[in-house]
């Protein structure tokens, strides 16, 4: 399995350099339309090669992608941690019933009456 893995990302590397090789040519990237940067008086533009802009769109849908299914699994992650507090005080609660409950007798005979009812 560790070989096909390997072989996935020689092959999508491989895409990687043919694509950067095929989009050199230079783009130019403006932050507004032509019409509305000159109604604000914003011009800003910069000049990239095609493979960066198609990758760094890419990347950014990725991280976008993250960032929201974070979000999204909020409510799950808050719910597991709730569950597992409960969890962990009703396994203090039995400890604490079974310690008062077994008082004053026999460690061996206590550990042997509780798998008794623990079946």
């Amino acid at each position: 399995m560790r070989y096909i893995k390997y072989l996935f990302l020689v092959l999508v590397a491989i895409g990687l350099v043919v694509l950067a090789m095929a989009n050199r040519d230079p783009v130019t990237l403006t932050i507004l339309p032509a019409e509305l940067a000159l109604w604000t008086g914003v011009d800003y533009a910069i000049e990239l090669p095609l493979f960066l802009v198609i990758l760094g769109g890419v990347v950014t849908g990725v991280l976008l992608g993250f960032v929201w299914e974070w979000l999204r699994e909020h409510r799950h992650r808050a719910e597991a941690a709730t569950n597992k507090r409960e969890a962990r005080k009703l396994e203090r609660e039995v400890k604490a019933l079974k310690g008062r409950d077994n008082e004053g007798k026999d460690e061996v005979l206590a550990l042997v009456e509780d798998a008794g009812t623990a079946r």
